[in-house]
């Protein structure tokens, strides 16, 4: 097995030293934080972080009021970040160091594992950064790295290849320093070792002794072998909208089971398929909804990690027979628009019908 050199720790460090961002995560060792900024990190790029890191210690600043929080709060603060299950095991993981640690995150890194959605990246990167525990953390961004430094051929997406490149580097992390050697690597990736052919070698403190520098495979490493098949979705989305006697309007909302994808989690009524603006109205006609007019809206598309949502959309202004709004399309609560803002969490995924609430 290739080996990390041990020679790239005092090139990392001062390379980190003089060309590390300004993130506000880094201006802090609160073990807490730290667990905030990684999870909120992952799959996620850091200027996106940035306005989210902040709203979410202003609202939660401690750990016990995370644990404390109620879900629709911390599911709104977490708006637009997407991954949800991310902001729900981060909950889970705060009321595990409430009851089972005195409120104090876990020093030991066995222990920082056995939090729940703490992998062994976060657990790596909150250990390191936090608390100078001597461990890696291996993202994306330093798989691509290491396997670039070693010229591993082994597909990054598979557990036995990250396992051997995390056993790689941990020999090479320093303490005192761990928390910067972690950063500099998942930095480095992130603004110099980047994906195909858009490293730029010429920036990189490790040239002279990467192995795909050498050999001229850097646009072939890492690996990754896809396996998965992305699946297409047709979905039609109904903004059902009723006007009040002041003018003001409400729409139908309706809260997603709370397992599954984008679990317990509000979304415009919405059917399987594409429908025409005929049959909507039919649809809703025949449910006792008075329509007034049904109007099209632009086609819009959301990318999951493994389903695409193909969507049409109609803006329907109708009267509500049956304010129970029990069954059918119209089942649900009414929301305005403020609503929405404010304390009802509706997904990135619908941000193309969003826009039209007013």
């Amino acid at each position: 097995m290739a080996k990390f050199p041990h020679e790239t720790v005092p090139l990392l460090l001062d390379w980190y030293h003089h060309n590390r961002r300004d993130l506000p995560w880094r201006h802090t060792r609160d073990p807490y934080h730290i667990l905030v900024s990684e999870i909120m990190l992952q799959q996620t790029r850091a200027e996106t972080v940035k306005p989210y890191y902040a709203r979410f210690l202003a609202e939660l600043p401690t750990i016990q009021a995370l644990a404390e929080a109620p879900e629709d709060l911390i599911l709104k603060l977490w708006e637009g970040l997407g991954y949800y299950s991310r902001v729900r095991n981060l909950q889970k993981a705060a009321q595990a160091v409430m009851a089972q640690h005195h409120g104090v995150i876990p020093t030991d890194h066995a222990k920082l594992l056995s939090l729940p959605g703490v992998g062994r990246y976060t657990a790596g990167a909150v250990g390191s950064i936090a608390y100078d525990l001597p461990v890696a953390a291996v993202d994306g961004n330093v798989l691509r790295v290491a396997a670039r430094v070693m010229g591993d051929d082994g597909d990054v997406l598979t557990d036995a290849t990250r396992r051997r490149i995390e056993d790689a580097i941990t020999p090479c992390v320093p303490s005192p320093g761990a928390g910067d050697f972690n950063q500099s690597l998942i930095e480095l990736g992130a603004t110099v070792c980047l994906p195909g052919g858009g490293a730029k070698c010429q920036e990189c403190p490790l040239q002279l002794i990467c192995a795909a520098k050498r050999d001229g495979r850097v646009s072939e490493l890492p690996v990754r072998i896809v396996k998965t098949k992305r699946k297409f979705e047709d979905l039609t989305v109904l903004l059902l909208r009723v006007t009040d006697e002041d003018g003001t309007f409400r729409y139908i909302i309706r809260r997603r089971p709370d397992t599954g994808l984008l679990g317990g989690l509000y979304e415009f009524p919405h059917v399987d398929g594409h429908a025409t603006a005929e049959s909507v109205t039919a649809a809703l006609i025949a449910e006792g909804t008075g329509v007034h007019k049904v109007t099209p809206l632009p086609e819009g598309k959301h990318v999951f990690t493994h389903i695409t949502w193909r969507m049409v959309g109609y803006l329907c202004d109708v009267t509500l027979p049956d304010m129970s709004l029990e069954g059918g399309l119209c089942h649900g609560l009414l929301a305005r628009a403020e609503d929405m803002a404010d304390r009802y969490s509706i997904p990135s995924a619908f941000s193309a019908y969003r826009k039209y609430v007013l």
